[in-house]
């Protein structure tokens, strides 16, 4: 594409298109800038639009996309993949690294932002090695005065370094950081002193204080990335400009910068989040350097949060203020500050008490965000509110002074309760807070998968089960006080493995019987609490809860589980489908009573929610429940298939016409599962849908390969004949994407499971035409790039094609393509590599293959192959005694197949739609150094002595050893 007006007046109009929200209008905009996306200056025609368009709304839209295509094109997968290729051409790159910084610097905020982006994904790839110059251009405008302009500097910076927080160490992380030291510290600490000043200067401008406040706040993001993985002595050195202007401004005050708004946080309350999360990482990373500034924080920051008011602007702050005392008071030469009774009290009074306290906000969202309240409280991501914060200083300080504390705090617990007890319909909130506060202090360690895994002693936890939690759930309407009924739901789910287990059973009806509350908190609750349930462990690994045991409940529970479905707001609740799949996985067959009604409900959810999918875990246990409703019903009737067919396929049918790309790789391995539990035929509506399976668009997705190739797979195993008579113009086409697959190395195994399939199961004389044609290409591979994934899938493929056809047949097709061919392949790749094929099944055909070349092929006896018949018989005894090789080259580990692109749907492994390991040669060979033993007694009968002459003089003493031991144990000798 030239750098042309016709060019940017095109993609004007078809970025305007990408906005309009008829989908009609806006798909084939998206599509066509898919389909130039690969070509020379799209991104420099971007950039163009995106500083000389007229119209704002292009100037956004063309950055976000710009963004969103270095995002996805930028990275280079390692060693380049065939099917990935590099679509931002070497002069692009230049150019996008020349103009980016200061179009970014001189664009507003909005884009500002994107751009800055951009630059940390290229800087995240490029930096330091590719795009040394960088951190000076960027340093450099630190001179220009423009506080727009530094801010743009700073934000870049801050998006480029904050992956020094999560990056394991390692010498390359510490030369860039060294690097990044070098140049930035200095300048950055300048412009912190010099912002300082200016703030003092214009202590009475508030447009002015606004600038530099959000100049203030980003270096002080900076200073924690820079310092968050070792102390660099530059800031050693300097700590006292450092801390000293940290405490001041975390005790500044300014009425300019307060703000009204009760729910967003001001500049100030951000900056001073940010201090108490810099002071944190000094009190616990770097203790000792930091101890004498230490007490002058503490006491800043309780003054804070003695100060604070409970609105909801001051969240991020107090819960960092409470979370910086967690970490000083969890270190031993910090113990001295807390260890006074009064301190304690206090601490508990004035602290962590008034933030556990369950506010209007809070009762807001668990009415009306019930989604968001459900994220931040069950999954653990209230990482920032008041309550976990004071979760985690009781954790904290029940590291030294537990007795203490649960003594202080009982005494809260229970006049909270009294005050509920005198008029609960006016007073829940101090039950909530005694519930929360008990929950804190009895929790040491949790998980997720398993609850809490370390209680405090000294508080008795059934006892308070039986007589606070139950009441509230035995109480007969289940939609009084939802927020305790939450609360006592959540109580069992966190404490399942501390409460026996018939206070557990007593719990389920209960349970099952909230599933109907009108409230979205208590019914989600109500779902997770049962899934985790079934999930438990008892003695010899068995599900805690038995089958039997749930019996009585089954249809009630099966009932109200889907009934919750119809509620609103949880239409499409993820907690309630888990844990339909989890109580379908539990109760086995005793659902099949259901399955018709059950089935019903699945496939009308599955064709509402195929109109526009949008929550991925809820789509993902939907396919589980459908593929355990198959695998149950059809373990004990396996004629019901045809009867899940006709459910399914008319919604499967439209998934596929729409081309739902988020369903297509779920529904194709459902359509397996249900080819599989046929017996030796393929339906002919499985045939109809043939020749589609194999059109490239839809082997373009990478999410769609491993299913796709599981689906064609099932087709060849349960019907390769029919494939042969009724469909034998297709296979040229299974043979193509074959061929597409074994072109890269993402995907290479799956060209192999493919072949392997019609190798096995294809009638010979339907493939007879194509073999040679397989190994040409095969062979043009292993020159163009051999990777030892690529050689072990190798290796089971031809000894498969031995066992297939014969040894014999091997040896001649390789001779045909080139003479001697079959010793090259023995002597250089089955010999030296044999011991890198991992997977028992793998491991068997090789050695069956490898023993029918040894004892079944002729040319071997008496060619100049002969030289190789010791060797092959060494690795085959390497292959059973030997220790699997599994080292790779350096320079291969290049690729993960998650690593390709990301925003191509990506594919997940329906857990419950599994496939049996398939054992090729398990009718034919049960173990394989006996089926070696008898097969060489077989050619030594043939050809008396050569077998063993050959032996003695050749094999080495410790293979004959263990060859002496496989010839016992089939009772045979050799002649």
């Amino acid at each position: 594409m030239e750098l042309s007006d016709a060019n940017l007046q095109t993609l004007t109009e078809y970025l305007k298109k990408t906005l309009d929200p008829d989908p009609a209008i806006r798909r084939p905009a998206e599509k066509f800038l898919e389909s130039v996306e690969g070509s020379q200056n799209y991104p420099l025609l971007l950039l163009t639009l995106l500083e000389k368009s007229q119209e704002n709304v292009i100037k956004v839209c063309a950055s976000v996309t710009f963004k969103n295509y270095i995002k996805r094109n930028w990275r280079i997968v390692g060693i380049l993949v065939e099917d990935e290729p590099n679509k931002i051409c070497e002069s692009d790159r230049i150019a996008i690294k020349a103009n980016i910084v200061p179009l970014m610097l001189s664009s507003p905020e909005q884009i500002q932002k994107q751009l800055s982006d951009a630059i940390s994904i290229i800087g995240r790839e490029d930096f330091p090695q590719k795009w040394p110059d960088l951190l000076t251009e960027m340093v450099n405008r630190f001179q220009s005065g423009d506080f727009h302009v530094i801010n743009g500097v700073l934000r870049t910076a801050h998006s480029l370094f904050k992956r020094y927080r999560h990056e394991f160490k390692s010498n390359e992380l510490w030369t860039e950081i060294k690097l990044v030291l070098d140049a930035f510290a200095l300048p950055l600490t300048n412009l912190f002193k010099a912002t300082i000043e200016l703030c003092s200067t214009h202590a009475n401008d508030a447009s002015a204080l606004k600038v530099l406040f959000s100049s203030l706040i980003l270096i002080a993001k900076l200073f924690y990335s820079l310092n968050f993985q070792d102390l660099p002595e530059f800031f050693e050195d300097n700590m006292e400009t450092w801390m000293t202007n940290f405490h001041s401004l975390l005790t500044l005050d300014n009425k300019l910068l307060q703000t009204d708004d009760e729910e967003e946080a001001g500049l100030l309350e951000l900056l001073k989040s940010q201090i108490c999360d810099n002071a944190a990482l000094y009190a616990q990373k770097y203790d000792e350097e930091f101890q004498p500034y230490l007490p002058r924080f503490v006491t800043a920051i309780w003054n804070l949060l003695v100060t604070t008011g409970q609105e909801v602007k001051y969240d991020l702050l107090v819960s960092n203020a409470i979370q910086f005392l967690a970490s000083v008071c969890e270190r031993p030469h910090y113990k001295h500050l807390f260890e006074d009774q009064n301190t304690l009290t206090s601490i508990c009074e004035k602290v962590i008490v008034p933030n556990m306290e369950f506010r209007a906000a809070d009762e807001e969202a668990f009415e009306d965000n019930s989604e968001e309240y459900i994220r931040r409280d069950l999954e653990g991501s209230d990482i920032d509110t008041r309550r976990r914060a004071a979760c985690d200083l009781v954790r904290g300080l029940c590291k030294f002074f537990e007795g203490p504390v649960t003594g202080i705090f009982s005494g809260y617990v229970n006049s909270m309760l009294q005050e509920y007890a005198k008029n609960p319909s006016v007073n829940w909130k101090h039950k909530d807070a005694a519930i929360y506060l008990v929950t804190s202090l009895a929790s040491k360690a949790q998980t997720q998968k398993h609850g809490i895994t370390q209680a405090n002693e000294l508080v008795n936890l059934t006892e308070f089960f039986v007589n606070h939690i139950q009441p509230d759930l035995k109480s007969a309407t289940v939609n009084e006080f939802p927020v305790l009924k939450a609360d006592g739901i959540k109580y069992i789910m966190i404490f399942r493995n501390q409460v026996p287990k018939e206070q557990l059973l007593l719990s389920i009806p209960l349970l099952i019987n909230h599933l109907q509350a009108e409230s979205i908190v208590v019914h989600t609750y109500a779902a997770h609490a049962l899934e985790r349930l079934f999930t438990m462990r008892g003695t010899n690994n068995t599900t805690l809860i038995t089958a039997a045991e749930m019996a009585p409940f089954v249809e009630v529970l099966l009932t109200n589980l889907f009934k919750a479905l119809t509620l609103p707001g949880s239409s499409e609740n993820e907690y309630i489908m888990k844990a339909i799949m989890r109580s379908f996985s539990l109760l086995q067959e005793s659902i099949i009573p259901y399955i018709p009604s059950v089935i019903t409900q699945l496939t009308q959810k599955l064709l509402a929610v195929s109109k526009n999918p949008s929550k991925p875990h809820f789509n993902h246990y939907m396919f589980e429940s459908i593929c355990l409703s198959i695998r149950i019903t059809c373990k004990a009737n396996p004629e019901a298939v045809g009867s899940f067919e006709e459910a399914l396929f008319l919604v499967f049918t439209e998934i596929l016409q729409n081309d739902v790309q988020e369903f297509i790789p779920y529904v194709f391995q459902v359509m397996s599962l249900l080819l599989e539990m046929h017996k030796n035929e393929i339906p002919s509506s499985y045939m109809a849908l043939f020749p589609h399976l194999l059109q490239p668009v839809l082997w373009e997705r990478t999410g769609n390969i491993p299913p796709l190739v599981r689906l064609l797979q099932a087709y060849l195993e349960r019907g390769a004949s029919t494939i042969a008579s009724a469909a034998a113009d297709k296979i040229p086409g299974l043979l193509g994407v074959f061929q597409k697959l074994i072109a890269s190395k993402a995907n290479d195994h799956q060209g192999f499971y493919l072949l392997n399939s019609i190798i096995e199961h294809m009638p010979p004389e339907s493939v007879d035409q194509y073999r040679k044609q397989i190994f040409i290409l095969l062979f043009q591979r292993l020159q163009n790039s051999k990777t030892t994934k690529f050689i072990k899938s190798f290796l089971v493929f031809i000894n498969l094609y031995c066992i297939r056809y014969g040894a014999l047949a091997l040896q001649e097709i390789f001779d045909s393509i080139q003479p001697k061919m079959f010793g090259m392949v023995l002597e250089k790749i089955i010999i030296p590599e044999i011991q890198k094929v991992s997977g028992q099944v793998e491991k068997k055909i090789c050695a069956v293959g490898i023993t029918k070349i040894l004892t079944e092929c002729p040319p071997m006896m008496d060619t100049e192959y002969t030289k190789l018949w010791i060797p092959l018989l060494q690795a085959l005894i390497g292959l059973f005694e030997l220790p699997e090789d599994d080292t790779i080259p350096d320079e291969e580990h290049f690729i993960d197949i998650e690593d390709t692109p990301g925003y191509q749907t990506a594919f997940s492994q329906l857990a419950f739609a599994g496939k049996k390991e398939h054992d090729p040669v398990g009718q034919m060979v049960n173990n394989p150094r006996i089926h070696l033993a008898q097969s060489l007694h077989k050619l030594s009968t043939a050809c008396p002595g050569r077998v063993l002459s050959m032996l003695s003089t050749s094999l080495n003493a410790e293979a004959l050893q263990y060859l002496q031991g496989y010839l016992q144990a089939a009772s045979v000798s050799l002649l």
